[in-house]
């Protein structure tokens, strides 16, 4: 038998500077893994910490299994790429690329003269869709 899970997310909160608890439950997941005949791929594994203070500390590597997690300082999180410092920037830039790429497509529809109600479906699913996704 073969198990396989993708995108398993831990999140932790660090108080004071505490971070026992959240490597505690690091810890407890890759013994859950274990003892579930998952296997954790450490080498896809990524940390990343959210510190919007002005100066952060510089925290410890992660460790798991001996293995140094990376630590990364951007994150696509079902479909949303989430930064360290918490700002849009990153997430806009790509939401706006991927907008004008299927509005060259748009375009080109409209060159073949297309009844504007598919032009308007197409658009609707297509292109208004980017800008829904994960709008809550």
């Amino acid at each position: 038998m073969l198990k396989f899970a993708d995108d398993t997310t831990l999140i932790g909160l660090i108080s004071d500077g505490d971070e026992s608890a959240y490597r505690q439950e690091v810890k407890e997941l890759a013994v859950w893994c274990s003892h579930n005949n998952l296997q954790l791929n450490t080498l896809k594994t990524v940390e990343m910490t959210v510190d919007i203070r002005r100066n952060p500390p510089a925290l410890p590597p992660l460790t798991i299994m001996d293995s140094t997690v990376t630590s990364v300082e951007t994150f696509r999180f079902l479909g949303t790429t989430i930064t360290q410092n918490l700002k849009w920037d990153n997430h806009i830039d790509l939401i706006v690329k991927k907008a004008q790429q299927r509005l060259y497509f748009l375009r080109q529809l409209r060159k073949f003269n297309l009844p504007k109600e598919l032009l308007k479906q197409y658009y609707l699913a297509i292109i208004e869709s980017i800008f829904c996704t994960s709008i809550t």
